[in-house]
């Protein structure tokens, strides 16, 4: 790095040179940083700090993720997971490079970028697709949804939509309200570039709603969605009975469709906290067992953690792009989507 902003970089200013952070990502990572990664790796307090969170990262699978289900209730499937071809999976980079993706980015007005939370919205989209429930008619239930812009595109599309998220006085010390992941109202929910107000108004109502104790009368809808929501209800009880609880708003076959945080270094230890949990692979498992003994349907479990150069990076605070696999608390974690049919 030229010397001029290593000299920059150990100033009494608050925030690293831009011209730093490009540098470093050209000499430790081969490529130049977007505009997100430079104001994120700006807050770093010294040039040591930058390079450790631009070290590289080696992800190596344990076996134990790559082993068969111990249950024989839970269908398995083992191959690098696709959007085409939709399953309970992981995020990986190879779905990343489908034209799948860049086809369901489009569809709700964003640039494809590296991030596990916009896959989230895509493998939403992809297994409603799958099971045909994006059409006109469609009556669909979204927890949690904070600004996200599936309930305005799906009203685009003819669905009905009703759109919940956490009462005021249960997120009120979070911070969630100054970074978009809280709505308080219906039109916080309207994306005028996704769907017209009149159509929205039309199509998508609102309601806050406590996931730790879903209201009686939210029933019969074809389809039920979160996106990483039931990691901050309080346990790893809590989030697996809500997924539990989330079936009973659906009508006999409806979907519930969910993704969370999924601990990929250990089956034994992970981050339970009343703010956030990481569930393991045993968790998930306890989960779906349950569920397909009472006769729900499981989609196949896919654990297979992908192949891609990029699967092996583990990025780290303060996070930026890429972000597939992260550092949290010691654990490393990305996103995983459930799929659950109501029986009957």
């Amino acid at each position: 790095m030229p010397r001029d902003f290593m000299r920059a970089a150990v100033s009494t200013d608050a925030l690293l040179p831009t011209e730093a952070v490009i540098w470093a990502f050209r000499l430790l990572l081969g490529r130049d940083p977007g505009h997100s990664e430079i104001q994120a790796h700006r807050r770093h307090p010294t040039l040591e700090a930058l390079r450790q969170a631009l070290r590289p990262s080696d992800y190596a699978a344990p076996l134990w993720l790559l082993a068969p289900p111990t249950s024989p209730l839970i269908p398995w499937r083992l191959e690098p997971p696709s959007l085409s071809r939709p399953a309970s999976q992981l995020c990986t980079a190879g779905q990343f490079d489908e034209p799948d993706y860049a086809g369901w980015c489009a569809t709700i007005g964003e640039a494809p970028r590296s991030h596990r939370k916009q896959w989230e919205f895509c493998w939403i989209l992809s297994v409603m697709r799958a099971a045909d429930l994006i059409r006109p008619g469609a009556r669909m239930l979204g927890f949690g949804v904070g600004q996200e812009p599936l309930p305005s595109m799906l009203a685009a599309y003819g669905v009905s939509v009703m759109a919940t998220d956490a009462p005021a006085e249960l997120v009120s010390d979070m911070g969630w309200e100054s970074t978009g992941q809280h709505v308080t109202e219906l039109m916080q929910l309207h994306h005028p570039r996704l769907v017209d107000e009149e159509s929205f108004r039309e199509r998508v109502a609102f309601r806050p709603v406590d996931m730790n104790a879903i209201p009686e009368d939210l029933r019969g809808f074809d389809a039920c969605w979160s996106s990483c929501c039931f990691e901050h209800l309080g346990s790893i009880d809590h989030g697996l009975r809500f997924v539990e609880n989330s079936l009973e708003t659906l009508r006999p076959g409806g979907i519930a469709i969910h993704t969370t945080e999924f601990n990929l270094g250990s089956n034994e230890m992970t981050l339970e906290t009343p703010g956030l949990s990481i569930f393991r692979r045993c968790d998930i498992e306890r989960l779906l067992e349950s569920l397909a003994s009472r006769g729900h349907v499981v989609w196949p479990l896919n654990l297979h953690p992908g192949d891609a150069l990029l699967d092996t990076y583990i990025d780290l605070p303060p996070y930026a792009l890429p972000h597939l696999k992260i550092e949290a608390e010691g654990h490393v974690a990305t996103s995983i989507g459930l799929v659950v049919q109501r029986a009957g």
